[in-house]
């Protein structure tokens, strides 16, 4: 019984993952054939995605309320739901800018950074994957260490992305918001690292 318990954490937070992963799917999918009269449209698909994630992190939450006994420490649990969350939310924070300040096109650097955050998610949902046995993982760590150099390439990007808008766009309005597209896509990757940190917390506490 207790094994079942276990298994519906470590489930949840997969499932978690895989929401954060098509979310960034879907913002992959508008940055590379973008259109903005569908942003709207986009919108409600991607806030849709996030309310799932969101219901999923909810009913965690109700039965590690009433858990005797949870696998790990409660604040354990609470911090690595909440740290997969963030990771929705910010992907949705991208697309609603591109709504909000009305953006016509994408710029080159939107798209590279984009594929980042979707390595990202993807390598933190094997990291996911693994969690459950992370006492006995062999891959684990290396995962872990992936999604910190994936991180990394997202800076060198969001550094060269913010330097080309502001030496090479003259339109203030632009560069004012491609300055926050070009930092929420950033916090993507840093809201991945995070995930992962918690992973390695929980690693450490435990071994």
């Amino acid at each position: 019984m207790a094994r079942k318990k276990e298994e519906n954490y470590f489930d949840t937070f997969v499932k978690m993952g895989e929401y954060c992963c098509d979310a960034a799917n879907l913002l992959n999918d508008i940055m590379n054939d973008f259109n903005p009269d569908e942003l709207e449209e986009k919108m409600k698909q991607m806030h849709k995605i996030e309310h799932s994630a969101d219901t999923e992190r909810h009913v965690m939450m109700e039965k590690l309320m009433r858990e005797f006994l949870p696998p790990i420490e409660r604040e354990d649990i609470t911090a690595i739901a909440d740290a997969i969350d963030t990771v929705t939310d910010t992907i949705e924070d991208v697309l609603m800018r591109m709504y909000m300040f009305n953006v016509s096109y994408v710029r080159e650097y939107a798209i590279q950074m984009t594929m980042v955050v979707v390595k990202c998610c993807d390598t933190m949902k094997v990291a996911l994957d693994e969690f459950h046995d992370f006492r006995k993982s062999k891959i684990l760590h290396d995962l872990i260490i992936q999604i910190n150099h994936m991180e990394e390439e997202g800076d060198v990007l969001f550094t060269k992305a913010t330097r080309d808008l502001y030496v090479n766009c003259k339109d203030y309005l632009e560069v004012a918001a491609w300055d926050q597209i070009f930092n929420f896509l950033e916090k993507c990757c840093d809201a991945c690292e995070d995930v992962a940190n918690e992973i390695e917390l929980v690693k450490l506490k435990n071994s």
